[in-house]
């Protein structure tokens, strides 16, 4: 079996290139009979034929075009830019822990550049911008532990995640980081909108936050669900009969033990 397989190779080969040599020398006599120029010769990948193939047969005065090559490869497309946070801070906005400081002013141009946003890191700049917001929805100069500053906060660290995300889109750890903050962010929204509604409304406009409802349950009919709620349906009609019945007769119960009874004067005894 093994010997005849190799012998059915051989042959589907040795066909194959037959093939293409007839066709060839066909495109060749075609040309010479017609005076025609021979079409332009293009490598391509083929699934018949070993590394190239024409691409036309030239008949009489026609050119006949072969089937397209499939096309594999997809056009790349670039994504659309993501709006970062960080794009109104200023290079020459001095860094949060400088920011109070006098003297950081009047330094040199080469040292102002250290304590400036013109060499700061990614975490330096969220800092900044985290300061920023907390600053507009602050109850008081020496608030930091209020909801409205969780907020913003954790509104910084949503945006940071989102732009990453963008980016990197199968970073499945901070997606998973970035959930959990939106999660946190509408338990304390909920919160400030029961508690404090004025604040409320102050932050989302501050902020530009958007507060969604959390949708209704909804549950999808089936005849399972629907034989179920039946089922339940009766049974509770019949506790409820059961549980009347057992009024009825304690309420019979209790009228009877009140009923007042006839007084028989007790005899006495004679001596």
């Amino acid at each position: 079996r093994r010997f005849l397989y190799i012998i059915t190779v051989v042959l589907k080969n040795i066909f194959r290139s037959t093939v293409l040599g007839l066709r060839t020398w066909s495109v060749f006599l075609g040309a010479r009979q017609g005076n025609t120029v021979l079409p332009a010769f293009k490598p391509c990948q083929c699934r018949f034929y070993a590394n190239w193939t024409l691409t036309g047969i030239c008949k009489h005065d026609e050119t006949l075009l072969n089937q397209p090559v499939r096309q594999y490869a997809r056009p790349s497309r670039k994504k659309q830019e993501f709006p970062s946070q960080l794009q109104d801070l200023h290079p020459s906005l001095l860094k949060h822990e400088y920011a109070s400081v006098p003297l950081a002013q009047s330094v040199d141009d080469v040292v102002k550049k250290l304590l400036t946003l013109e060499l700061a890191n990614h975490s330096e700049k969220l800092r900044l911008k985290e300061e920023q917001l907390i600053a507009t929805v602050r109850r008081d100069e020496n608030d930091r532990s209020s909801t409205e500053v969780n907020v913003a906060i954790l509104t910084v660290r949503i945006r940071n995640f989102q732009e990453h995300l963008h980016k990197h889109p199968k970073d499945k750890a901070n997606k998973r980081w970035m959930l959990m903050a939106i999660d946190s962010r509408k338990k304390k929204l909920k919160f400030l909108r029961r508690t404090c509604y004025d604040s409320f409304e102050k932050v989302c406009q501050e902020l530009g936050i958007t507060y969604m409802f959390p949708p209704e349950y909804y549950r999808r009919v089936t005849r399972r669900w629907l034989a179920k709620k039946a089922f339940c349906n009766k049974v509770f009609q019949e506790v409820q009969k059961q549980k009347a019945e057992q009024r009825e007769k304690q309420r019979a119960a209790e009228a009877k033990g009140k009923e007042p009874t006839s007084y028989t004067e007790p005899q006495g005894t004679v001596a």
